[in-house]
């Protein structure tokens, strides 16, 4: 199994970002691979609430993904698993609140796709799964950006 951590420091307090990320329709302002997201079951926002997103695939074409939210904890923390598409992942934000804004840490965890034996031999599925959550959790860099970049209301 691959994972990953990243953390920032956003300059905005914890609840605008827990909001921001609890839409998940905001996925493709920050994140590269996604293009649109809808929901397709339950609240928005809340446990149970399942969207589905249209991500790059490797031959450039739009591949669906549906995900989930497993935890909503307002201004504290949200955790989701991917429940169908390319790849097997969950993860979660994690939001605490400091002077200078909002520390939010973005864990993920994937299991490798396919099942070749030859490569599982010797851990290039592994490897190659570790080299996408890593840049995955990167992203939370952009995510600083659009949300520092927002006008207060």
């Amino acid at each position: 199994m691959a994972s990953a951590e990243h953390e920032v420091l956003i300059r905005r307090d914890a609840m605008a970002v827990y909001l921001y990320l609890l839409d998940a329709t905001n996925l493709p302002t920050w994140r590269e691979a996604v293009r649109s997201v809808k929901l397709v079951q339950g609240s928005a926002g809340t446990k149970g609430a399942v969207y589905r997103k249209m991500v790059a695939g490797r031959s450039g074409l739009s591949i669906p993904a549906e995900l989930e939210i497993t935890q909503a904890r307002p201004g504290a923390e949200i955790q989701f698993r991917v429940t169908s598409g390319p790849s097997n992942r969950s993860g979660g934000y994690y939001l605490s609140t400091e002077n200078d804004g909002t520390r939010l840490r973005y864990a993920l965890e994937a299991r490798p796709e396919g099942s070749f034996s030859f490569l599982d031999r010797f851990g290039l599925l592994n490897k190659i799964a570790q080299r996408r959550v890593r840049a995955e959790v990167s992203q939370l860099d952009r995510l600083k950006d659009v949300l520092e970049l927002q006008t207060v209301s």
